[in-house]
């Protein structure tokens, strides 16, 4: 039997579960056509709680038969919520905020290569798709070539809906409610067609998941609040017994406004039940508690939220710690680049050339250049590097009182 054949044909018997065999003849090169398809199913939008989670939590941990579509359809819900929306995007945008460059094997930049990168428009996709494995736990990603308008060839992709993907067995489920399965990592276009990013960890979502739940809790319940005591309810007491008063005081209640109310006997009496005496502030604490435990998890800390007790130094302190996650986002970029993505587009013949990718990480000038003015009462420094670095021209030598600062022609910047 050929390799071919023996990777196109797919017999597991395992816990009951079958294969879908694939003739692979028919796309040796995949020639446009979908690798993986899927059959598209509607998202339940009921309201989920945290047994929900539970549930979701057991099927997907389920050693012998996983399920991934509960917990993952819990992850896209949960990805309504605003506030970790925004933290997520804000800490991808600043690694597409730092500029790469693609290199040869000798370091010499290759612009040729990195142009054709940049035009292409995949660099942003899988880019993304690359970090968000660390957020939904996996991703995989189908590549197909089409030519433009100038006859130039460019690249589509495509997630493959997480819901049909089982990552710890490789499988992929054509339709997640049944047992047929495609093994996609022993068919030929893995690693060129399709690629896989997957985490180390369990989700990162998945911590965020009860936050956002119980965020939702409480906005509901201070809505409801709202709702009763934001405009009470009116009552009459009239005759209910004689329709023409009872007729009557109907017209008046319904063009007194839009207020809930209510019609009862001269001898019956209403009243409000006696809770606790809230405006709403125990929901606003939940919800604030929420909010900066989502901040915290996918920040590190809680940046630009607090406006009460929030202070410019605080909120610097914030960003750096932003920042050192960002450097990590950008070594895992570059592994996943330089490892997966740039091989299989130079498999396809989009890139050519031995390459790797190098992020231009932009220095912190404000803490550089308060190491060289520390450095000039002892150190001289090259005028011209001053220049590169900080823009600063440098026209000639300063004398202050005795000290001379300036430019040491051809030995020096400061003496």
């Amino acid at each position: 039997m050929s390799l071919i054949n023996k990777t196109a044909h797919f017999v597991d018997n395992l816990l009951g579960n079958s294969s879908i065999e694939l003739d692979l003849k028919k796309s040796p090169t995949k020639n446009g056509k979908r690798v993986l398809q899927h059959t598209p199913k509607a998202i339940n939008m009921m309201r989920k709680d945290i047994k929900t989670w539970k549930a979701a939590l057991s099927a997907y941990s389920n050693p012998e038969n996983p399920k991934a579509y509960p917990l993952q359809q819990l992850f896209t819900r949960i990805m309504d919520d605003g506030l970790l929306t925004s933290q997520v995007e804000n800490r991808l945008n600043k690694v597409f905020s730092v500029d790469f460059v693609l290199k040869n094997p000798n370091g010499a930049i290759n612009d040729e290569q990195t142009k054709i990168l940049v035009e292409s428009g995949v660099y942003r996709d899988l880019t993304k798709a690359a970090l968000y494995a660390q957020y939904f736990g996996y991703n995989l990603i189908e590549l197909n070539t089409y030519k433009d308008a100038d006859g130039m060839m460019r690249i589509s992709n495509e997630l493959i809906p997480r819901e049909n993907i089982i990552v710890s067995q490789g499988r992929f489920y054509p339709d997640y409610t049944e047992d047929k399965f495609i093994e996609y990592r022993n068919i030929r276009e893995y690693g060129t067609w399709l690629l896989e990013f997957k985490s180390s960890e369990f989700p990162l979502l998945n911590k965020a998941v009860k936050h956002v739940l119980m965020k939702d809790f409480a906005q509901s319940c201070w809505g409801e609040l709202c709702e009763i005591y934001g405009i009470p309810p009116r009552f009459m007491k009239t005759d209910t017994q004689n329709p023409t008063m009872l007729k009557r005081a109907e017209a008046m209640m319904r063009d007194m406004g839009a207020a809930a109310w209510m019609i009862i006997d001269e001898e019956e009496s209403f009243e409000f039940a006696k809770g606790i005496e809230t405006s709403g502030d125990v929901y606003k604490n939940l919800i604030n508690l929420c909010n900066n435990e989502i901040s915290m998890l996918i920040s590190g800390a809680i940046i630009a939220q607090d406006t009460v007790n929030g202070s410019r130094s605080k909120d610097e302190i914030a960003q750096d710690v932003l920042w050192e996650k960002v450097m990590e986002d950008l070594v895992v970029s570059t592994d996943y680049w330089n490892k997966n993505i740039i091989p299989a587009l130079r498999r396809i013949g989009l890139l050519t050339g031995e390459l790797t990718i190098e992020y231009n990480v932009p220095e912190d000038l404000d803490a550089l250049w308060t190491k060289v003015v520390a450095a000039l009462p002892h150190y001289e420094i090259d005028p011209n590097w001053v220049k590169d670095k900080f823009g600063i021209e440098i026209t000639g030598k300063k004398e202050t009182g005795g000290a001379v600062l300036g430019l040491n022609h051809g030995e020096g910047f400061f003496v």
